[in-house]
């Protein structure tokens, strides 16, 4: 089973939240780019956007709510 670490992925970002709220959206973009292109996903969108997030080829921004 597929298990990153929830800590790499995060890279000092304050809530998980915004890594499933951004992993979803991911997912659902890699879903519409496939439909688009009218081709079937072998694997699953979730998995190829948490890989995503895991190489740093995407990131989470959050607004600092301390100051």
């Amino acid at each position: 089973m597929f298990k990153p670490s929830i800590d790499d992925m995060l890279a000092g970002k304050q809530s998980r939240y915004s890594l499933v709220i951004g992993v979803a959206k991911r997912a659902r973009e890699i879903a519409d780019e496939y439909n688009e292109k009218g081709e079937i996903c072998d694997e699953k969108t979730v998995l190829l956007a948490v890989e995503d997030f895991k190489s740093h080829k995407y990131e989470i921004l959050e607004e600092d709510i301390n100051n």
